[in-house]
């Protein structure tokens, strides 16, 4: 429960997510001579000795508090920088592939360490130009990763040579190529994990101690230690493979769809909605349904399904914490589990939301985070239950300004207006469509057909181009953020490129979503 407003500083909001920084799944023991001195460059990589989930678990408090210790020291020595120069860059991954043209087959080809030690080698040669490459491994042994040797800076000459330094990387990196390989630029190799043992040069065998794929084999990760240590401590911590189901485009000719009545290929949400794809919460989906299919909703849907494909009630509550001192109640990511969001509900908002059944005593809010009902020991009530027609608000959405990009001023919060645009009755429309289906009908309609891959390469072997900044001081950098944050989404938009997974067609375009549920090292009770 949060009491009266504190100051709220920039590193305060940067700890909560250490645990991206100080990630403990890859631990690694680095020789003096290897940290000594290095350059500081963009996708920098060094080669450790990677420690085992198992043996590094011993370690995982002292990595946390060790990180925490060191990025409070790297704050407070830089907070206070002023006028530091903006730098930028660019790095962009390339995927090599080898055309058979006898058989009409394309495979991966393994040569990406052989060609980056290559190109690193020439570019020592020519170091003596204006312009140069960097060469880095990425997580796919068929994958490279190239930076422009020294960043671009805030003048708008600069912007001139991007699109120059990426045609000279390109062209580079052919010189290397053997005439039957090419490196397109594509997100995804569209039958990785589809042509078992003979999907590589060489060829690799399907499976194997580190990813225990079904689909591809270890061999084909770039034997960077760091690569294949991430994956098998991912699936050591989670306690199983990671689970990968994508919703499969449906058309006349998709045999999965054939047995399935009631499906035309207009019929998933029609032509004023856009499929949904709930990346991430899938456990009891799989459960009921297996790894071939997957539960999907509704863009501009008025009903709401859980994770077991169950249609659910909305709610909604009034935030009252009656305690002395308490204006409100923080966000929870999970139940117990505070989360520092500056737009947490204060006394007297209105949240919608569903109560969990396998949770008692927490309600699931529609932005995705938890609020607990009452207090542990049952004295102090937080929520209570108002009409479905009373409006959902905010009061600190609404406040104007901002005393830093991140965080709303306190002094600034809004009221609750009486001009408020009444919601319509969730419940009661809720209630209207699922009476007119039974639950196995609503089930069906939200069942899909998907697309299942199992292993970390499927997300960490898609190719990006990717930005880093350095601004000038760190209210540039958390504006920088901000901005960046609001065109992420657009971006990933007009990028989409990614509608072919396992030699199949997905009913989705852009990578994010493999992205996240490869790498997803959560246990059961934390998803």
């Amino acid at each position: 429960m949060p009491r009266r407003p504190r100051r709220y500083t920039f590193y305060g909001m940067l700890i909560n997510n250490l645990t991206f920084w100080c990630c403990p799944l890859l631990l690694s023991v680095c020789s003096p001579s290897a940290t000594s001195a290095f350059t500081l460059q963009m996708g920098l990589l060094k080669v450790g000795v990677p420690q085992p989930w198992e043996k590094s678990k011993k370690n995982l408090n002292y990595v946390r508090e060790a990180g925490v210790r060191q990025f409070i020291s790297t704050y407070e020595r830089v907070k206070d920088l002023r006028g530091d120069e903006l730098l930028w860059g660019d790095e962009v991954e390339y995927g090599i592939f080898v055309l058979d043209e006898e058989n009409k087959k394309i495979r991966l080809s393994l040569r990406a360490k052989e060609i980056m030690d290559n190109l690193n080698k020439n570019e020592v040669i020519h170091s003596y130009e204006n312009e140069g490459c960097n060469w880095v491994p990425e997580y796919g042994g068929w994958m490279i990763e190239a930076t422009p040797s020294r960043p671009y800076t805030g003048y708008s000459t600069d912007l001139l040579r991007v699109e120059r330094n990426m045609r000279l990387r390109r062209k580079r990196l052919l010189t290397e190529l053997k005439d039957n390989e090419i490196a397109p630029t594509v997100a995804a190799f569209p039958l990785l994990g589809a042509q078992g043992d003979d999907g590589s040069v060489p060829p690799v065998q399907v499976g194997g101690p580190v990813t225990e794929s079904e689909y591809i084999g270890d061999g084909i990760i770039n034997p960077h230690p760091r690569f294949a240590a991430l994956s098998a401590n991912i699936r050591r911590r989670r306690g199983e493979k990671v689970n990968i189901r994508v919703p499969l485009f449906h058309d006349k000719h998709t045999p999965e769809y054939a047995n399935l009545t009631g499906f035309t290929p207009s019929s998933c949400c029609g032509s004023e909605s856009m499929l949904l794809w709930r990346f991430g919460k899938g456990d009891l989906s799989k459960e009921r349904y297996g790894n071939g299919h997957v539960i999907v909703g509704c863009s501009k849907s008025s009903q709401e399904f859980n994770d077991d494909g169950d249609p659910i009630t909305l709610q909604k509550w009034r935030v009252d914490v009656d305690c002395e001192g308490c204006l409100g109640l923080f966000y929870r990511s999970a139940p117990g589990v505070i989360v520092a969001d500056a737009d947490w509900p204060h006394n007297g908002d209105v949240v919608v939301g569903t109560e969990i059944s396998d949770m008692p005593g927490y309600v699931r809010l529609q932005n995705g985070y938890y609020l607990p009902i009452a207090s542990d020991d049952g004295k102090i009530t937080f929520l209570h239950e108002v009409s479905t027609t009373t409006p959902a608000n905010n009061k600190q959405n609404k406040a104007l300004g901002s005393e830093t990009p991140l965080f709303r001023g306190g002094s600034q919060r809004g009221s609750i207006g009486t001009t408020t645009a009444q919601l319509s009755d969730l419940k009661f429309e809720l209630e209207k469509a699922v009476s007119s289906l039974s639950n196995d009908e609503a089930q069906a309609f939200n069942v899909r057909p998907a697309i299942h891959m199992d292993a970390m390469a499927f997300g960490m072997g898609m190719c990006c181009l990717q930005i880093t900044f350095q601004a000038t001081d760190m209210d540039e950098s958390r504006f920088l953020f901000d901005q960046l944050a609001v065109m992420a989404p657009i971006m990933m938009a007009l990028t989409a490129s990614t509608p072919v997974l396992k030699g199949r067609i997905a009913d989705t375009d852009a990578r994010w979503g493999i992205i996240t549920e490869c790498v997803d090292d959560r246990r059961p009770a934390e998803r």
